[in-house]
């Protein structure tokens, strides 16, 4: 059964729309340059070294693409991987700890949002996430049984996590193990927790690709240690700035359809915190996990939604934990009509999401009213539900909204979210305008689109912008309506149009050579 539910809300229908965003295309284009350079070490961009990020998703790539051969969807399955087994990872480690409720709690990790969102991501978050997940639980495993292959574990896996994102994952690890063992009294939890092989199996896994990148490129250290680690949390150099507050509506909505029981949860695992019951070791260690992720991303200067994602599972695991409480309590008034009303937004939204991508405004005329009646319904089945099976089935019950929203997005919303925000179809529209293979150059195009014809076309894309005008003939991808600054920056050539896609609001031109 967990392997249809991980079927369903990662794999499935996952190539319906192309790659997003600016980082998909960059990072699945990446692999792919390593797979046809055969060089494992040094990732590259445009022939290029690209040094922002470490490996760990480059090499599942690269031997995703060496078994289905390169294609988007190829580049996704490293995330639908890591993402599976860290839902499977759930349901084995929990079972020591939390019972019969391990099942239910993995399907729920799946369903959540950040999960389903990144699972079918090609980035580098949910490598890290998964591997920095398996090795927290690894290293509670290793607190409450002594078994000296968890803790060997946690550091392999810690290992790994260095190799997805950076050192960030050790530090974390570091700090959530520190302040469990001053909460419990005890700091030769911290002291025991020191293990020599363990450092030297994290060095043997991590270290030899640091190391070799380093020999191959000396501005490695500058670049990703300087930059893509110390200036990103110490300062705004990456532009991505958001208030302090911001992963707290961040994290609510990556729970979803989840939030209100994480809340719940939450404020029950503080009551026991307080109380400093023994028994209460595990959820007083899922909070301190949880709050160690959110308020060192809140600290720092760059915020992404995808770095809030190591704190999604400890939230789930609280929640199975505070619904193993009370299995025969039924659902508060409050409860019931809080989760019929997420899943009344989350169908609404689902349903007239086509709508909104593609006019960029909420519909008039009647238009949203059919969708209101039947994502009401939805919402009003939800709550009618709770009252009936109570708290013991709510696990079942909430996965209801996420598979709806799930399966309406996949099968009514892919078309237009592959049409307005993927470069995939700005590519399919550029090859029937211009028959021939000719050099493509982009100007007033968001970044996203660069990197998208970049992977799709898997050839270098030069920006006028930056002064890389093609001298021989090539076609441009414009910002619609930019003809004449396009032709400022060719004057005395020939300048055709060729035509449009108006769904992106991009024009594409024929530019002769010199």
């Amino acid at each position: 059964m967990l392997v249809a539910v991980c079927a369903f809300f990662f794999l499935w229908r996952l190539n319906s729309f192309g790659l997003i965003g600016a980082d998909e295309p960059r990072y699945a284009q990446v692999a792919r340059e390593m797979l046809e350079t055969r060089d494992w070490v040094t990732p590259k961009l445009g022939g290029e070294a690209w040094l922002e990020k470490p490996p760990l998703y480059y090499w599942q790539a690269l031997l995703c693409y060496r078994l289905f051969g390169v294609s988007d969807w190829a580049a996704r399955l490293p995330s639908v991987a890591d993402a599976s087994i860290l839902v499977f990872a759930i349901f084995w480690f929990m079972r020591r700890f939390q019972g019969r409720s391990r099942v239910s709690g993995a399907w729920m990790l799946a369903a959540t949002a950040a999960m389903v969102g990144y699972a079918r991501a090609a980035s580098t978050d949910m490598p890290l996430s998964a591997a920095f997940c398996l090795a927290m639980l690894a290293w509670y495993r290793w607190f409450q049984e002594e078994a000296r292959g968890f803790l060997l574990g946690f550091y392999t896996l810690l290992a790994l996590a260095s190799l997805a994102k950076g050192p960030v994952a050790p530090l974390l690890a570091a700090i959530v193990i520190a302040l469990f063992a001053a909460f419990e009294g005890n700091p030769k939890i911290l002291i025991r927790s020191l293990s020599l092989s363990g450092v030297v199996l994290f060095v043997a896994v991590a270290m030899p690709w640091y190391a070799l990148v380093q020999l191959r490129n000396r501005q490695f250290f500058r670049v990703f240690v300087l930059e893509h680690n110390f200036a990103r949390f110490g300062t705004n150099l990456f532009h991505h700035p958001q208030p302090i507050w911001y992963y707290v509506p961040v994290s609510l909505l990556a729970w979803i359809p989840f939030s209100v029981f994480v809340v719940l949860a939450l404020v029950w695992g503080l009551r026991e915190f307080r109380g400093g019951n023994p028994e209460r070791a595990l959820e007083r260690f899922l909070i301190i996990w949880m709050f160690v992720v959110v308020l060192s991303f809140s600290l720092s200067k760059s915020k992404l939604p995808g770095y809030i994602l190591p704190a999604i599972p400890p939230g789930i695991l609280l929640v199975g934990s505070y619904l193993a409480e009370r299995p025969y309590e039924r659902a508060g008034a409050a409860l019931v009509v809080l989760q019929g009303l997420i899943t009344t937004v989350l169908v609404f939204g689902a349903l007239l999401s086509p709508y909104w991508l593609r006019e960029h405004r909420f519909p008039g005329n009647g238009i949203a009213l059919v969708p209101l009646l039947l994502a009401s319904f939805a919402g009003v089945l939800v709550s009618v539900l709770l009252v009936r099976v109570g708290l013991e089935g709510v696990r079942l019950v909430t996965m209801v909204p996420a598979i709806l929203t799930v399966a309406i997005i996949l099968r009514i919303a892919a078309p237009s979210l592959n049409e307005t925000l993927s470069a995939r179809s700005v590519s399919d529209s550029l090859a029937r305008v211009s028959e021939r293979r000719l050099p493509v150059a982009v100007t007033l195009v968001p970044r996203e689109t660069e990197f998208g014809l970049e992977f799709y076309r898997n050839q270098p894309i030069a920006r006028y912008e930056l002064g890389q005008v093609p001298r021989g003939e090539h076609v441009v991808v414009a910002r619609q309506g930019s003809r004449d600054a396009l032709a400022r920056n060719v004057a005395g050539r020939r300048v055709l149009y060729l035509g449009s896609f108006p769904s992106q609001r991009i024009e594409f031109f024929y530019v002769s050579a010199q």
